[in-house]
């Protein structure tokens, strides 16, 4: 047990965590709490990890920012009412990405109202030129906070909150001309507002807002040294003028009246029969279907129209031709099937090849073609004159 404790120092040693506490110190509800977090002045690469004790992150309220490895950790935001009186413990776990070294450390909060000393008139304002771990730090802070009070002159000023433009739904700027992706920055103070802080309510200024144009302040060059300020985003709230937005129910159309206690049904339930529910969902569905289908049948094989009343209809030449088609390809297919019957009459010579006289078929209606071969030659055609050859002699003979 020893020896662990005592690594556990020399690891805690070895983190050597520091925290800068920039803002209102001790804690208070309703104002801003910062705090730095800083590894050993080294050039290693060191992360932090934040949580509340127990939990798996950090509370609604506080946030967390650290840019790169090589920048510090900032842990910055506004306890509001519920958490007052409510010690609040964050574990900070260091990571040392060169020598992989861990050190942990336990941050008590303790979160004390601010109700002794109310601030009810409240201007947020945004500043384009910064982002939100600049101006966390506590020189430029301190630095916002002495031109907003030269300009307003209050007795107590006090920085309520702190938040970047992005969680506004703001752009991530482009990486150029070194743009900043701007904050907000609330303020409170117990006097109400000056002069110079109203003059963005004017309606000259509201309308050049609307154009897109830069409003006309006199006290903006107490800013723009250091702030560059859009007066159009600026916002302005008196506390002591607002009303209290909770009203009396009243009890009236589409309010249920109160009926006392819920009673649970019963353990002995009735039986439900499912027997029309069944015809209800299957039968009067299937008959409907069987419906139709005996309509469709009918439609399609009792109504047809027929050979005879298409023939009627058709044009006597056209069926003509049809029907000369429709011989013409019964005689092929039957050739095709059997190709030993007689040759057709339209492929036999009808005159002599040497003397012109007409030659007769070659066979009658009578005749037995069963046997003729499906290509003759010419000692087997009659009526035919042979024709000469010539010998090897050189001779010719009949």
């Amino acid at each position: 047990m020893r020896q662990q404790r005592q690594q556990q120092q020399q690891a805690e040693e070895r983190g050597a965590m520091r925290y800068c506490a920039a803002g209102p110190w001790p804690h208070s509800g309703g104002a801003l709490t910062t705090l730095l977090l800083t590894g050993e002045i080294s050039n290693d690469p060191i992360t932090f990890n934040t949580n509340l004790m127990g939990y798996p992150d950090r509370p609604g309220w506080l946030r967390y920012i650290q840019r790169t490895p090589y920048s510090d950790g900032v842990l910055y935001g506004s306890p509001t009412v519920e958490n007052v009186g409510k010690p609040t413990i964050i574990e900070i776990t260091a990571y040392n990405r060169r020598t992989f070294e861990t050190a942990r450390h336990n941050l008590i909060i303790n979160i004390m109202s601010a109700e002794d000393f109310p601030l009810p008139y409240q201007a947020e304002f945004f500043i384009r030129n910064m982002n939100v771990e600049e101006m966390l730090a506590s020189e430029v802070l301190g630095d916002f906070l002495g031109a907003v009070k030269n300009v307003w002159q209050p007795e107590r000023l006090n920085a309520i909150n702190i938040t970047s433009a992005l969680d506004r739904g703001g752009r991530v700027p482009l990486p150029i001309n070194d743009m900043k992706e701007g904050v907000y920055v609330m303020v409170g103070a117990d006097v109400p507002f000056s002069s110079c802080l109203r003059e963005v309510e004017n309606p000259q200024n509201q309308l050049r807002c609307s154009q897109e144009m830069e409003p006309v302040i006199t006290c903006d060059k107490k800013f723009r040294t250091q702030f560059h300020i859009d007066w159009c985003k600026i916002s302005l709230v008196d506390n002591t003028k607002q009303v209290s937005t909770f009203q009396e129910v009243i009890r009236g159309e589409g309010i249920l009246p109160d009926g006392g206690e819920y009673k649970p049904p019963s353990d002995t339930l009735k039986s439900r029969d499912y027997y029309s529910d069944f015809l209800i969902t299957l039968a009067v569905p299937s008959a409907i279907a069987l419906v139709l289908f005996l309509i469709l049948a009918y439609i399609m094989c009792c109504r047809r129209e027929g050979v005879e009343k298409r023939n009627m209809q058709t044009p006597d030449i056209q069926l003509v031709h049809h029907s000369a088609i429709q011989k013409s390809t019964k005689e092929l297919r039957d050739m095709s099937k059997n190709r030993e019957i007689a040759w057709p009459l339209s492929t036999l010579p009808v005159f002599h090849p040497v003397t012109g006289e007409i030659v007769p078929p070659l066979h009658t209606d009578s005749y037995d073609n069963t046997s003729m071969p499906l290509m003759q030659t010419q000692q087997n055609l009659p009526h035919q004159t042979q024709i000469p050859q010539q010998q090897s002699a050189g001779k010719w003979y009949s």
